[in-house]
């Protein structure tokens, strides 16, 4: 029988934010396989956890996948952990899940911390619908197209953005959206968390007098709908003027022409009639 990847949420800054059952899921299980094993030791050594490690991360997951796909079909229980946050979101993670389900070995989740909630939570922006977009990409081609894509997306968009990458991903949002809404947050549960609230305008601005540090989440307002141009007398006349063409009466073309409309009867029989005369 098959052992189990658990994936496990890991603190995004602040290690109080790691829960009981995270700490018995690292101490139960046989191997963790982590994105930087150097970062992940310091994790396990503050809760007093020693445990082999594997490296898996974007540049070797083909071959390690592979490798703790056989270590687990051969019954060893496995955690994945990412340096920060919930691994398999916008991480390598992703494709050993779905190595697991291809080869039927049992995955299971210990939730934990994940930036772009946290970020979203205390945005101040609309949060009933929004969309995951992860990190942009570096090629320019691709990276416009993503933009495009999203131009007239409604819901509230949650991106990742590293800080040497900010100010141009802030110059090119703008340029393909225009001005929108926009909360920053950077080094969130960490001694300098920063939340803040302004626009992409704004943005752009400040990180070009001032060089942005630390790790960024972006939420940003989604495009307004358009409004559709409202109908006048005078088109739900010309409405039922077709209707009347069509065999109606007067009466009865107004009456249908004010059910397809809104608009009042009396209004669009007098404008029908006033344009016979």
């Amino acid at each position: 029988m098959s052992g189990t990847l658990t994936l496990v949420g890991t603190p995004i800054g602040n290690l109080s934010d790691f829960s009981p059952r995270a700490v018995e899921a690292l101490q139960s299980c046989d191997f963790i396989a982590a994105e930087d094993t150097r970062v992940s030791l310091t994790l396990l050594n503050h809760f007093g956890i020693r445990k082999p490690l594997v490296s898996y991360f974007e540049h070797n997951k083909r071959e390690r996948g592979e490798m703790i796909c056989r270590k687990l079909e051969a019954g060893e229980n496995a955690v994945l952990v990412t340096d920060a946050g919930m691994p398999a979101i916008s991480d390598p993670g992703e494709d050993l899940v779905a190595l697991c389900h291809e080869r039927h070995i049992p995955v299971t989740v210990v939730p934990g911390p994940c930036a772009g909630i946290a970020a979203l939570a205390v945005s101040g922006l609309p949060t009933g619908r929004f969309t995951f977009e992860g990190f942009l990409s570096i090629n320019r081609r691709s990276r416009k197209e993503h933009l495009d894509a999203l131009k007239q997306e409604p819901r509230t968009m949650v991106f990742y953005e590293a800080p040497h990458k900010l100010l141009s991903t802030l110059e090119d949002m703008l340029a393909a959206w225009g001005d929108r809404s926009l909360c920053l947050a950077r080094e969130l549960t960490k001694l300098h968390e920063e939340v803040l609230r302004t626009t992409l305008s704004e943005a752009v601005e400040r990180y070009r007098e001032t060089p942005p540090r630390g790790e960024f989440v972006l939420i940003i307002a989604g495009a307004v709908p358009e409004q559709p141009t409202p109908l006048t007398v005078d088109d739900a006349a010309a409405l039922a003027r077709s209707f009347i063409k069509e065999g109606l009466s007067v009466s009865d073309a107004a009456r249908r022409a004010a059910a397809e409309t809104g608009l009042k009867k009396g209004d669009i029989y007098r404008a029908v009639i006033q344009g016979e005369e």
